[in-house]
């Protein structure tokens, strides 16, 4: 397969277990449908959870056609700004692939983390809401989804304490003062 970009050939890469294809000369990554979603739960594990939907909000993504065509299936491929960050992900409507410029995938990784890193508490009682019910609905799996929902309230146990500092030194007070 070639690059869209520069049509340098592109080798095989590994982000955890996910195989991927990259150019030798741009660094560009090709994902097949849902590697980037696979991809970016194995680059940090604690992301699971955090669905990469492109599509998710409307009012702040743009789309454009790319005069780049898909290496799959040759068609051209859409352009989209991925929520607030600058990565512009080129996407094929046809086969439902991901073209990633050298270092967006990167930058898509940090974007996650600084949404995870800004919600609160109540974001989080949402949140765990949402990955319980997709247990049962869920598109992944019972075990990736049920994963998901642990992962959820980790988070919310972990920004609960953060926001209310003194009740942790109080529970932790009473964990030391109980029987031993």
């Amino acid at each position: 397969m070639n690059c869209p970009k520069c049509q340098n050939e592109m080798e095989i890469r590994k982000i955890g277990t996910v195989t991927v294809d990259e150019c030798v000369g741009c660094k560009g990554v090709w994902f097949d449908k849902d590697e980037l979603r696979l991809s970016k739960d194995q680059k940090d594990p604690g992301l699971n959870w955090l669905d990469f939907e492109l599509w998710k909000q409307e009012d702040k993504f743009r789309v454009s056609e790319k005069p780049i065509s898909c290496p799959k299936c040759n068609v051209n491929m859409n352009a989209i700004t991925y929520g607030d960050t600058e990565v512009e992900v080129d996407y094929c409507v046809s086969c439902n692939g991901v073209w990633l410029d050298g270092g967006e995938f990167e930058k898509i990784i940090e974007a996650l983390t600084e949404e995870v890193l800004s919600k609160s508490s109540g974001d989080y009682v949402k949140a765990s809401l949402t990955e319980a019910k997709e247990i049962i609905t869920g598109p992944e799996g019972l075990l990736s989804e049920w994963s998901d929902f642990l992962t959820v309230l980790k988070f919310l146990e972990t920004r609960f304490f953060v926001e209310n500092p003194k009740l942790l030194d109080i529970l932790q007070d009473i964990q030391r003062s109980g029987p031993k």
